[in-house]
């Protein structure tokens, strides 16, 4: 294991930071529990102090990290209260894009994830099976249920 430093947090987040909050945006949909997740999914990262083959191993980490800390916000919030859709409305960018988005949140988080990794961050089949330790197959057929709910809802 190594040392984290403050330089370290500063270069993942300089060079990770952009991503891991777009995955955990579209993910949750409320940006104060993905500042949460962002932080959760930091100090993990400083705790295990990983050693990364390369910097596609790091990204990859990261985002498995913030996927599975989205996972268990998600799981809370389906056991207590959860976000009012009036204020979630507010907080949806581009206003010409809020169906769409709406109706990406309202899929499954394990349809949600890899749809977001596939189409917003361009990884590969093969890829989203490696950091999310499926076979690719499940994650083709992932891909295709969250394709055809999509589908369905703008028919």
């Amino acid at each position: 294991m190594k040392t984290i430093n403050d330089a370290e947090i500063a270069r993942v987040l300089h060079t990770y930071g952009d991503m891991l909050y777009r995955t955990a945006y579209l993910l949750l949909g409320n940006p104060h529990d993905v500042q949460d997740i962002l932080q959760e999914a930091l100090l993990r990262y400083m705790e295990k102090a990983p050693a990364f083959q390369s910097p596609d191993h790091e990204k990859a980490w990261l985002l498995r990290v913030t996927s599975n800390c989205c996972k268990d916000c998600l799981r809370f919030r389906a056991r207590h209260t959860c976000i009012d859709p009036d204020t979630l409305q507010e907080l949806l960018p581009a206003p010409d894009k809020r169906q769409l988005v709406q109706e990406l949140y309202a899929l499954p988080a394990k349809y949600k994830t890899v749809l977001i990794l596939f189409y917003f961050e361009g990884y590969s089949a093969k890829e989203i099976a490696q950091i999310l330790g499926l076979s690719e197959n499940a994650v083709k057929k992932r891909l295709q249920r969250a394709r055809e709910a999509l589908k369905k809802e703008f028919t």
